[in-house]
């Protein structure tokens, strides 16, 4: 490489990627000034900078906000990576300092929060004292944009389609069979035999038509010759989906391993007696492509990856 394409060489330091990073993930100078706990003036000095080294315009304003030009995102985007990268290395010198406590950030689909994260950091408690840890419950994509964020370490999930190449998969970890839970006392459960056609005539909760269990239930219905399901309301909550399908007739499609807990004897909830046959396709172990897991995190990554259960999204 040549020493007009060494931005190092050429004086692009930390705060100037500090202040891409920020900038993408705000959209305001005023915003990135304040993630980088800077004043406004000092970030446009920074900005200036950064676009006199580069020679490039890596900025254009747009109303109240700021957008990167093609330039600016490609800047931002492996400013983030540095930025990331560093602040997992100082996190891995402290563990290492002090013997292997440490603060891991997990993101998990509800089943394997379930079946596997909470399990391995109930073992975790007594084999790592020293260790935090906090838990993200949320759909695929989600997790993912907050892997490529650096707001998480690893993550219990499917690969989103659109993220391939800046995250990678372990190989799959566990399938996902799906069962329809719905209310205690529904018409439904008290059906001695339920046709699949019988389900059309009630609403049933789903994430939005992107969502991994939203395709999944879907395509087995169309490949079942029944039609797409009446959804009145699309949420990836999974509290909100338990509370209306309390409150109403609604069906939930959720993993069979979540109602197995969550619709035993004494429950408001019920597993609806039929089978549609519907799986989401396996998970895996998401992490950003190229990241290296601090000791602390590999290790409760592997504990977690040990232990049974199934997924959902």
């Amino acid at each position: 490489m040549s020493d007009t394409d060494d931005l190092l060489r050429r004086g692009v330091k930390l705060a100037h990627l500090r202040l891409m990073a920020a900038l993408a993930e705000t959209g305001q100078l005023g915003l990135a000034a304040d993630l980088m706990g800077v004043a406004q003036p000092a970030a446009s000095r920074l900005l200036a900078e950064v676009e006199r080294i580069t020679g490039q315009p890596l900025h254009q304003r747009t109303g109240r906000g700021i957008t990167l030009t093609p330039m600016g995102v490609a800047l931002a985007r492996r400013a983030a990576r540095v930025v990331t990268e560093l602040r997992d290395a100082g996190r891995e010198v402290a563990e290492i300092a002090s013997g292997g406590s440490g603060h891991v950030r997990i993101g998990s689909v509800t089943g394997p929060a379930l079946d596997r994260v909470l399990p391995a950091l109930r073992t975790a408690r007594l084999a790592m004292p020293g260790v935090t840890t906090e838990v993200v419950v949320a759909p695929s994509d989600l997790l993912g944009q907050q892997l490529i964020a650096g707001r998480l370490d690893f993550a219990l999930g499917r690969m989103p389609e659109e993220m391939t190449g800046q995250l990678q998969q372990s190989a799959p970890i566990g399938t996902e069979p799906v069962a329809l839970m719905a209310r205690r006392g529904h018409r439904l459960a008290q059906m001695g035999r339920i046709e699949p056609l019988d389900l059309m005539g009630y609403d049933w909760v789903l994430p939005g038509p992107e969502a991994l269990l939203t395709r999944a239930v879907t395509e087995r219905l169309a490949a079942l010759g029944l039609p797409k399901p009446s959804q009145r309301l699309a949420t990836a909550s999974f509290l909100l989906t338990l509370a209306l399908v309390q409150q109403s007739n609604a069906i939930a499609p959720l993993a069979r391993a979540v109602c197995d807990r969550f619709a035993g004897p004494g429950s408001p909830y019920v597993i609806l007696p039929v089978d549609l046959g519907i799986v989401v396709a396996p998970f895996g172990l998401l992490t950003r492509a190229g990241a290296i897991l601090t000791p602390v995190a590999a290790r409760l990554a592997e504990m977690i990856v040990a232990q049974g259960g199934e997924g959902l999204d």
